[in-house]
């Protein structure tokens, strides 16, 4: 089952989403929970880890894209729901699975999770294949990565850096070369965690080894090979620092 949250600041919204899933998507989604708000919404999914958020557009004085810019990573698909057309755009800027107009139609609301599931399906058998090679070239200190025609292999000290871009990642390699990866920053903070690397900011992982200097400030900043300035959060600050007394 599809573990789901729901984000609406109408009570009488989030009832007829909540009927409307148990009728039509039974054994399918799973309904944890609903929020109202911003706050309570970023809190609920740190703490759920939902795999799908039904999130309304307009919530009070603030917006649902409000929520995904207060996430260190968004590894979970959103179905936006609005009664107001002029956001689509703006959602599928987000990486939306998809968009759905109050009041909610329920061949719609099937269709959208059925997006998730196919997406599941084709995910499930890329991620076998890239596990595969994954072991193949570990030893070698090189990586596999997704990308829109199938698989790369990259040698892991060719990356400078990793930029987040909400569900996407782009690598920065020392040939100038710019990857654009449809994983989260989060997953490749785990993969190259062992080869170097440190997060230095939400958006940001970079090689230590390719660092040319740092500079003093609050969090401060780092200065790449490539000569691109990064920001060092102020929390990361002080293991950063330990580790690059470490090199």
């Amino acid at each position: 089952m599809i573990r789901t949250i729901i984000v609406d600041d109408e009570q009488h919204c989030i009832d007829r989403l909540n009927k409307q899933i148990s009728e039509f998507l039974p054994g399918v989604v799973h309904v944890m929970d609903s929020f109202t708000s911003v706050a309570d919404a970023t809190r609920a999914i740190e703490q759920y880890q939902p795999e799908l958020v039904f999130m309304d557009v307009q919530l009070g004085n603030d917006t649902g894209f409000d929520v995904l810019k207060k996430l260190d990573s968004i590894n979970f698909e959103v179905i936006f729901t609005t009664a107001y057309e002029k956001y689509a755009v703006k959602a599928f800027k987000f990486s939306a699975l998809d968009y759905l107009l109050k009041p909610v139609d329920e061949d719609e609301l099937v269709a959208a999770v059925n997006k998730l599931l196919q997406k599941v399906s084709k995910i499930d058998a890329s991620r076998k294949i890239e596990t595969l090679l994954g072991n193949l070239y570990s030893a070698s200190k090189r990586i596999c990565v997704p990308v829109m025609n199938g698989m790369i292999i990259l040698k892991v000290d060719e990356i400078i850096r990793c930029e987040s871009d909400i569900n996407y990642t782009t690598i920065f390699l020392k040939d100038k070369q710019k990857i654009v990866v449809a994983k989260t920053l989060k997953e490749f903070d785990e993969m190259l965690t062992d080869y170097n690397f440190f997060r230095v900011h939400n958006s940001h992982l970079v090689n230590l080894a390719c660092i040319k200097s740092y500079n003093k400030g609050k969090g401060g900043s780092v200065v790449m090979s490539d000569n691109t300035e990064l920001e060092v959060s102020t929390r990361r600050k002080d293991d950063f620092l330990k580790r690059l007394l470490t090199l």
